[in-house]
């Protein structure tokens, strides 16, 4: 049974992010130079990567979700999702990608063990995606998406964030996709990041709320009505226009947060643990691990994130982390 934190919230995922560097720069994410990278040393192998796993899993954690920055340009990737695999209690075993390099890995990455990919495309339109993210080829994820299809990645989600005057044109045409050929799409908030009044600023200049999406969406294709995806149900809530094979996900981090009933927990590429996407406090397991920690020894520094996890974020209140990148976390 998954842990309760001190809010009797069910813990029962982990996201981990194996590693902070990235082949794309995309506008909402990292600056057009990227972040510092760390070194190699600083960050977690694969080993160091599968006991933590191990000791989630001891404690009710179920589902795993890889992702970076970029995690297929991390080498060895394939090896991760394999040991991975083989974890006890590990039902749901998935990635997040930018899908650049997907249709190189698909199939290896599901002979591993892999069970599905959300694939973050922000446009369908070529040129606006090397304004967006600075560096890529269109073409590249839509064969990458084409090869998770093929090799039972399923359902692919793809994860879209809208910003004002950059691509909120666009929500009708994603959501034409979900009737055919029958993508899942899944529309996320902006998520502002900086501190006091950056944040704000942020939101009011760029963000595009769920609400506005969902009208433009009703006034040229019909009534969304309610509905449920068969895996991976996370703060989404879902959607289907009338006759679509697809599913439309709302994610409302800013506009209606959904805290109260998150279940996650993120391992950063260089060993720590955060309770919060949103908060910069932190437990530091990389150095732990490398003085010789045992999986009891671990089991009892994750109980003591998932105890110190915050009821909200506070974005709302132009309160957001100041200590890594969107990049470095794993969203």
């Amino acid at each position: 049974m998954p842990h309760l934190d001190a809010y009797n919230r069910p813990i029962s995922y982990l996201r981990i992010s194996v590693t902070d560097r990235c082949n794309l720069r995309c506008v909402y994410c990292m600056p057009p130079q990227g972040v510092p990278k760390r070194p190699h040393d600083e960050i977690l192998r694969y080993e160091e990567i599968e006991t933590v796993v191990q000791a989630a899993a001891e404690l009710g954690i179920t589902k795993v979700r890889l992702t970076g920055g970029e995690p297929l340009v991390r080498p060895g990737v394939v090896d991760l999702v394999r040991m991975l695999a083989r974890v006890d209690g590990i039902d749901d075993l998935a990635m997040t990608t930018n899908g650049v390099l997907l249709s190189d890995y698909a199939q290896a990455l599901a002979r591993a063990g892999l069970q599905r990919v959300n694939v973050s495309l922000d446009t369908l339109r070529p040129e606006r995606f090397q304004r967006i993210t600075r560096r890529g080829q269109w073409e590249d994820v839509l064969a990458g998406m084409e090869a998770a299809h093929e090799t039972g990645l399923e359902p692919i989600k793809i994860n879209t964030v809208f910003m004002r005057g950059i691509n909120d044109d666009e929500a009708v045409d994603f959501a034409r996709k979900t009737i055919e050929p029958g993508w899942h799409i899944r529309f996320i908030e902006l998520m502002p990041l900086g501190s006091g009044a950056s944040v704000a600023n942020d939101w009011q200049n760029r963000g595009v709320s769920a609400q506005e999406i969902k009208r433009q969406i009703e006034s040229a294709l019909g009534k969304l009505v309610p509905a449920k995806i068969s895996v991976g149900n996370g703060p989404a809530r879902y959607y289907r226009l009338p006759g679509a094979k697809g599913t439309i996900g709302f994610i409302t981090p800013i506009s209606e947060h959904f805290c109260y009933q998150c279940n996650r927990l993120r391992l950063t590429a260089d060993g720590h643990l955060r309770p919060c996407l949103l908060s910069d406090y932190e437990v530091d397991l990389r150095t732990p691990l490398r003085n010789g920690a045992d999986e009891k020894q671990i089991k009892t520094l994750i109980l003591q994130g998932i105890k110190k996890k915050p009821l909200r974020h506070h974005l709302d209140e132009c309160r957001a982390p100041k200590g890594r990148a969107m990049s470095e976390i794993g969203g």
